[in-house]
């Protein structure tokens, strides 16, 4: 019979996006230079909101929380799956397994519920002009992403508390190449019924709702702007969305993607592949977004960099 166990000694094996050993030497310098570039232009984007005053508004104390967001993101996802490349080992620890799970959770639930205050920032900001300061007061914006934390906290730990009650096959294989929820579970060797269910309901909470909230503002914000007599009006309000619109549809165009990848994949691998979409190329892309196609935010680089101390050749 085979042996299960689910102890804190138990090991999973992440079977990476492939098993050739010619391309893994590739795979790990793309992965290193994705995860710099990502780490480095998200560090400029928090550097530049915090310390420009010019900038210091509700829309970029998001940005800028969503940038903190998407480095711990990647953090979560690529310095494990560079170490097993470079050691040429595919394990995880048990506990290692069920902590990226649950960080993956909380910073993939957290860029969802940024992207909405973003797009509710916009609402108000294009709808309700004159009502902006009153409702998007700093301690108003502070609680929002207060409160979100909370939230996504507390339904990562349910994840996490149900996952522990699942039992697995000794050295259980992930067709991944990190603990993504649904794969760890999908690979148990116990009911997982419970964790099934508790997925979609925290699905709908973490990702429907929150989707459905920026629908519903850019809804609210092209009705406004059909209202608007003058076009350089309409132009001028709707270019305040066009970052955000860039970095909504990335991120929930990739996320959609890979589900539907699911759903038609020949094999597991492919599906894995295109994770690499919303886990490592969206966070790398999103402060290339914020700078190129923001003015504010290239006046605060450019004066960042004016700033910063040049050293005799």
């Amino acid at each position: 019979m085979e042996r299960k166990n689910h102890t804190k000694t138990s090991q999973f094996l992440l079977l990476g996006l492939s098993e050739d050993p010619e391309l893994q030497p590739i795979l790990f310098g793309l992965f290193l230079s994705m995860y710099l570039i990502t780490m480095l232009g998200n560090l400029l984007i928090i550097l530049a909101v915090t310390t420009d005053s010019h900038l210091h508004t509700p829309m970029y104390f998001f940005l800028c929380n969503l940038s903190f967001v998407d480095v711990c993101f990647i953090s979560t996802i690529v310095p494990k799956m560079l170490m097993n490349i470079q050691a040429q080992d595919k394990s995880i620890s048990y506990k290692g397994c069920l902590t990226q799970v649950y960080f993956f959770m909380i910073f993939a639930g957290m860029d969802n519920f940024l992207l909405t205050m973003m797009a509710f920032d916009r609402f108000v900001a294009i709808c309700h002009p004159l009502n902006y300061t009153v409702f998007m007061n700093p301690q108003f914006c502070g609680l929002l992403v207060l409160i979100s934390w909370m939230i996504i906290f507390c339904s990562s730990m349910i994840h996490i508390l149900l996952m522990m009650k699942l039992t697995f096959s000794t050295r259980t294989e992930i067709p991944h190449f990190f603990c993504e929820l649904a794969q760890v579970i999908k690979v148990s060797s116990s009911d997982n019924l419970i964790n099934i269910i508790v997925l979609y309901v925290m699905t709908a909470v973490v990702v429907v709702f929150p989707a459905t909230g920026i629908l519903y503002s850019y809804f609210q914000i092209l009705s406004t702007l059909f209202r608007m007599s003058s076009v350089a009006s309409k132009y001028k309000a709707f270019s305040t969305c066009g970052s955000h619109l860039c970095v909504v549809s990335l991120f929930y165009g990739t996320a959609l993607g890979v589900y539907l990848s699911y759903a038609v994949a020949t094999s597991s691998q492919n599906s894995a592949i295109s994770s690499v979409m919303y886990t490592v190329v969206t966070p790398m892309l999103n402060p290339f977004i914020y700078s190129l196609r923001n003015k504010d935010v290239k006046g605060a680089l450019q004066r960042l960099f004016k700033k910063a101390p040049s050293f005799p050749s």
